[in-house]
């Protein structure tokens, strides 16, 4: 995370730093990211990136939080948001208001799409982290008694993200898509395979 000189500098050099960020990180992977290119585009001297930033993962840490923050706020003002849905619905319900947050930022669906074709230990770590969130809610519902106790919340959580990923890929900003082929996964996963 940035450091405390970060914090003191004026809300313009902050938006210029992580404007490059998102420009640089959105045009290639992490692990191919330039921070020469990011202190270019952002107009600051390198020496001074490092008063600012460790290196590169606390500047990527950073705007990815800065990106999640805003997304988070999207949702929840979206209407349709129902806290009371279970995992599955809770799923196409944030993938309705990320649609709509993605046509507004574009280039925060290209860093989340190259963030998983990044093999790196640093992006890695990243995305196992933001599964809990989703294992979590498997967890709770285990416990309204929506889901079997037995079923493995992490091998159902990866289910899911790997849908949802995969199909991103292949549907892009075609929502209309996306969310038909989406459902028709998820009714599957939801009421099993089984003919009994």
């Amino acid at each position: 995370m940035p450091k405390d000189t970060f914090h003191n500098l004026s809300e313009d050099k902050k938006r210029k730093i992580f404007d490059a960020a998102v420009q640089e990180f959105s045009s290639r992977r992490f692990s191919e990211a330039s921070i020469n290119q990011i202190v270019k585009t952002a107009g600051i001297p390198r020496g001074s990136f490092y008063q600012y930033f460790h290196g590169k993962e606390d500047l990527f840490l950073y705007m990815f939080e800065e990106i999640l923050r805003e997304k988070r706020e999207v949702i929840r003002s979206t209407e349709s948001l129902d806290p009371e849905a279970d995992v599955f619905e809770a799923c196409i319900q944030s993938v309705k208001a990320s649609y709509e947050w993605a046509r507004v930022k574009p280039e925060y669906s290209r860093i989340s799409m190259l963030m998983e074709i990044d093999n790196s230990e640093f992006i890695t770590k990243l995305r196992t982290d933001s599964a809990q969130g989703l294992i979590a809610m498997i967890e709770r519902d285990k416990e309204r008694g929506r889901i079997k106790p037995d079923i493995d919340s992490e091998l159902v959580a990866d289910m899911i993200y790997t849908l949802l990923i995969k199909e991103y890929f292949w549907a892009g900003l075609d929502e209309e898509t996306f969310l038909k082929k989406l459902g028709n996964c998820i009714k599957i996963i939801k009421e099993g395979i089984s003919n009994q």
